[in-house]
C-alpha cells in the first residue's frame, strides 16, 4: 500500500512523479517552497521573486529524473535555486550608473567599514541592515552576475567557499579567486562613487 503523499519522504514522492504521478510533485514545492522563497529572497528583489522561484520548481521538476536519488533534495533544490538567481542576473542584468545623489552618509560610512576589519562586528547591528541592503542593491548592479552571486553567498549569507561552490556548481578554487576579485571590484567601485560625491560638494 502506498504511503499518503504527507508521510511519504521526498524520495517516494520523487519515485511517484517519475512513474508518471505528476500531481504529487505538489507535495514537494509545499514541503520546499520556503526554502526556496528564502533563497530567492536573498538575491532578487521582490518584484522578480515570485516568478523566479516558480522557475526554480519548474527546472526541478525538468530536471527530476536526474537528481538519481544521491544526496538529499532539499541541497538539491537549494543549488538549482541559487544557479537560477545566477541566470536571471545573467540574462536581465545591465550596466547602470549608480547615482551619486542617492548614496547617504550612512551608506558611505557602512560600506568602508564592510571593506575593513571592522565589518563583521558593524554589520551585525540590525540597525544597519537597511542601508546595506540599498547600496548594496545600487553597488552590485555595476559587478558581473557571478561577481554579485558569490559575494552574497560567501560575505553577506555566510556560506563557506565549499558551500558556495556546491550550489554554483564551481570548484572551491573558483570562488575563492572569485570572492577576492569580486571583493577588490566592489572596493574600486565605491572609491570611484565616494570620489565623485566628494567632488559634488566641493
Amino acid at each position: 500500500m502506498k504511503k499518503p503523499e504527507n508521510d511519504a519522504s521526498d524520495l517516494d514522492i520523487i519515485t511517484q512523479v517519475l512513474n508518471g504521478e505528476v500531481n504529487a510533485f505538489a507535495c514537494l514545492i509545499e514541503r520546499h517552497k520556503k526554502i526556496v522563497f528564502r533563497i530567492v529572497n536573498n538575491h532578487m528583489a521582490a518584484q522578480y521573486v515570485e516568478e523566479t522561484a516558480h522557475d526554480v520548481f519548474v527546472r526541478a521538476y525538468r530536471s527530476l529524473a536526474h537528481f538519481n536519488n544521491k544526496g538529499d533534495f532539499k541541497n538539491w533544490l537549494s543549488s538549482i535555486a541559487v544557479r537560477t538567481c545566477y541566470d536571471f542576473w545573467r540574462k536581465k542584468y545591465r550596466s547602470r550608473e549608480v547615482p551619486i545623489s542617492s548614496l547617504s552618509d550612512q551608506h558611505v560610512d557602512w560600506l568602508e567599514r564592510t571593506v575593513s576589519s571592522e565589518a563583521e562586528q558593524y554589520h551585525a547591528s540590525a540597525s544597519r541592515q537597511i542601508e546595506a541592503r540599498e547600496l548594496l542593491d545600487l553597488l552590485l548592479a555595476k559587478l558581473s552576475p557571478a561577481d554579485r552571486m558569490v559575494l552574497e553567498l560567501v560575505h553577506l549569507q555566510e556560506y563557506s567557499c565549499r558551500e558556495a561552490a556546491e550550489l554554483l556548481g564551481w570548484s572551491v578554487a573558483n570562488v575563492k579567486i572569485r570572492t577576492y576579485r569580486a571583493r577588490a571590484r566592489l572596493k574600486t567601485v565605491f572609491k570611484g562613487l565616494q570620489s565623485a560625491k566628494k567632488s559634488m560638494t566641493r
